[in-house]
């Protein structure tokens, strides 16, 4: 999985999961469709700031924003489902949606189930630990006595079942719970998303206990090229508009935006 110009982590993390129980499985877009031009869009909902729940039970965040966007610019009716991650994939082959919009890393393993767009954007992976720990490296020997965490279904969990595997790995459920076992001692050392943990490391107190480790981890068939929208094999014709629909919101000013209102830096 892929995951600062905003404080929304240290303010979300504890609400996330009570909030999507509360708003239920639908959350409405910019019109809530039931015409041919209408698509559901999945989104975790659980990982600021690129998706996430705020305080008024609504979607918010980079992804949800780009969603919006191309939704506009193709000219689709959408609506969003808020998906817990690990069903992601299966529930998309499973027609309970169309796409997904939640910083799916485009690895080798995805890419023989879904079809995705082009990126619409990039980050490494990196370690994170506990600034009390003198790492000399990140290499499996470097990290044999440390305890490792990762996020469940994710591209970093199958990095490191592949490469790390005898280091005594906890999996959490999602990332917030991540950066939360880090902080809270329960792990010495994540492998995360740069850009997802960078906002916590660098805006609020939990994050200040860690830094980054090592240099950042960049593997194609792990984590792919980059973040895309995934969506079923069969459905080119969407694919096709949803791929205009980014070149387009790219050529204007939109992504630039949008990009700006989450980070200082291009992440395209």
């Amino acid at each position: 999985m892929l995951r600062l110009g905003s404080l929304y982590r240290s303010k979300f993390f504890v609400f996330v999961c009570a909030a999507v129980v509360s708003v239920g499985i639908f959350m409405p877009a910019v019109v809530r469709a039931a015409e041919s031009d209408s698509i559901r869009i999945a989104v975790e909902g659980a990982f600021p700031p690129f998706n996430y729940v705020d305080s008024n039970n609504q979607l918010q965040g980079f992804d949800v924003d780009i969603a919006k966007a191309l939704c506009e610019a193709a000219k689709l009716k959408c609506e969003f489902v808020i998906q817990e991650w690990t069903a992601m994939i299966p529930n998309l082959l499973d027609n309970k949606y169309d796409a997904i919009i939640s910083s799916m890393s485009m690895s080798a393993e995805r890419r023989e189930k879904v079809a995705f767009t082009q990126k619409y954007y990039d980050s490494p992976t990196v370690f994170i630990a506990r600034k009390k720990f003198d790492v000399a490296g990140t290499s499996p020997e470097d990290l044999k006595k440390l305890r490792l965490g990762v996020t469940a279904a994710t591209s970093q969990e199958s990095y490191a079942k592949k490469f790390y595997g005898g280091i005594a790995t906890t999996v959490f459920q999602a990332s917030p719970d991540l950066y939360k076992g880090l902080a809270d001692d329960k792990v010495d050392i994540i492998l995360e998303d740069k850009l997802a943990v960078y906002d916590w490391l660098a805006n609020t107190k939990a994050g200040s206990c860690c830094e980054f480790k090592g240099d950042d981890i960049k593997n194609t068939e792990y984590f792919g090229d980059g973040a895309g929208i995934a969506v079923r094999p069969t459905d080119k014709p969407l694919l096709d508009r949803l791929n205009a629909a980014l070149e387009e919101i790219q050529a204007n000013d939109t992504y630039d935006t949008i990009n700006a209102k989450y980070f200082p830096f291009s992440i395209r």
